[in-house]
């Protein structure tokens, strides 16, 4: 949920295969086998569906009327997103393409990227550290803290995408492995990331919030009137891939990650909202997709303090401010563009 001028907004989830979402005299009629509910679309800021059907007619209303619809699958995957028209204006899309086609100045950016979630998943690793209750695992994740920061040194010396990604790659390795510390005592436990399918409860919910977190960073590109599909870093051009929303959703994952560690050492996702499939895949159930969906809107409503801008703001918030930023670079206003950045 999040505020508009006066007006309060909110998120619309269809989590359930009965679940049908029709439009009618402006407002979105939700109906399930169990209720039917009204939205009126004055209220709601994005449709993101799971499970069930929705109708041309209320696609073609949210998107005259700027609300994005993202459609993901049961694990979080981004299958499409329509929000209308991109805003802003052709300038800064020439701009946006333009500068994604420097070598030089796409790669810089690249660099700032990955240096703000390397920056980020050692700030994460350093607030397990301080706040884990075994002396030994709180040692063996602050020395893990301090190896990754030392690969930001090498960041600022990788002069082509590959090395950024083997910088990346070896960062992450560290950084899971200190993360599977973190929930060593836990019932949800973590070997290794697993994504296509996820094989355990965690890389489950794991893929499922980076999902949510895409959909945010696209429908912020497109508010802004960024390409969604031009990125600096995930620069392969294929058709549907959101490369800059997968850009900006970097900055965001250690975050994501906190979030996720946090939900399971409280005991708030727990074994029964998962289900196995017979080749090994894991996935939330309905009641788990619910649960979740329930805990990360208070997520998005934390307060965290953004160092650029220099004040307080909520996370719901961090997409659109980066790619607001992101376009003050691209325009020239700023001399490079400035990543999210977690205060230690």
């Amino acid at each position: 949920m999040k505020t508009d001028g006066s007006r309060v907004r909110n998120t619309v989830y269809s989590t359930e295969y009965q679940a049908k979402i029709r439009y009618k005299k402006g407002s979105l009629f939700i109906s399930t086998l169990e209720r039917s509910r009204r939205i009126p679309l004055e209220a709601v800021d994005a449709v993101v569906i799971f499970a069930g059907h929705i109708t041309t007619d209320a696609i073609a209303e949210c998107v005259r009327r700027k609300i994005r619809v993202s459609v993901l699958t049961r694990s979080g995957k981004v299958r499409f997103t329509a929000g209308g028209p991109i805003a802003g204006n052709v300038h800064l899309r020439v701009a946006h393409h333009s500068i994604a086609s420097d070598g030089v100045a796409s790669v810089g950016a690249a660099r700032l990227i990955v240096a703000a979630k390397i920056r980020n998943s050692a700030t994460v690793l350093g607030r397990w550290a301080r706040d884990h209750p075994d002396s030994e695992s709180s040692v063996q994740l602050r020395d893990r803290s301090v190896q990754i920061l030392k690969r930001i040194e090498q960041v600022a010396s990788a002069n082509d995408r590959d090395a950024l990604r083997g910088i990346e790659g070896d960062t992450a390795r560290i950084y899971f492995n200190g993360l599977a510390e973190v929930l060593r005592m836990s019932d949800l436990r973590f070997s290794g990331r697993s994504r296509r399918p996820p094989r355990d409860p965690t890389n489950a919910v794991m893929s499922f919030c980076y999902g949510l977190v895409v959909s945010e960073t696209t429908g912020a590109c497109d508010a802004i009137g960024l390409d969604p599909q031009v990125g600096f870093l995930h620069q392969a051009l294929r058709a549907g891939r959101p490369s800059l929303a997968l850009d900006l959703t970097e900055e965001l994952r250690a975050l994501t990650d906190r979030f996720v560690v946090s939900s399971i050492r409280r005991g708030q996702i727990i074994p029964k909202h998962f289900i196995e499939t017979p080749g090994g895949a894991v996935y939330l159930t309905g009641e788990g997709r619910r649960s979740l969906i329930s805990l990360w809107e208070g997520h998005k409503n934390l307060t965290l303090n953004h160092k650029v801008i220099k004040r307080p703001i909520q996370r719901w918030a961090i997409p659109i401010t980066q790619a607001t930023l992101m376009a003050r670079w691209l325009r020239g206003d700023l001399p490079g563009y400035p990543p999210f950045l977690l205060e230690d």
